[in-house]
């Protein structure tokens, strides 16, 4: 593995977020807050979305609309997968971090 500067950061609701996506794939926004069960708010939720997809950890696309629906389009989210290796990377090195901390 290379130098722990080389590994891109998460936060930790990027963290979570990814969580979700890998583990239930294409998810509407709202369907990540309820996943969430209380760690993501609605209100901080658009703005992570959209700097993780300025990361590449995620993608997104617009949902078809159901005919007769107002509004503009929901959009779906997935995880890429450079998001998804980030993540394992990131979960490897927080299980390390613990496992230091517990044997010191």
């Amino acid at each position: 593995m290379g130098d722990i500067d080389d590994i891109p950061r998460l936060s930790g609701k990027e963290a979570t977020i990814l969580d979700i996506l890998i583990g239930r794939g294409e998810l509407y926004g709202l369907g990540i807050v309820d996943a969430s069960e209380g760690k993501i708010k609605q209100g901080t939720l658009y703005v992570t979305l959209h700097r993780m997809e300025e990361k590449g950890y995620v993608e997104s696309r617009k949902a078809k609309q159901v005919a007769g629906a107002f509004g503009p389009a929901r959009r779906l989210y997935k995880p890429t997968g450079h998001g998804a290796r980030v993540y394992k990377l990131w979960s490897e090195m927080a299980a390390a971090a613990v496992l230091e901390r517990a044997l010191t």
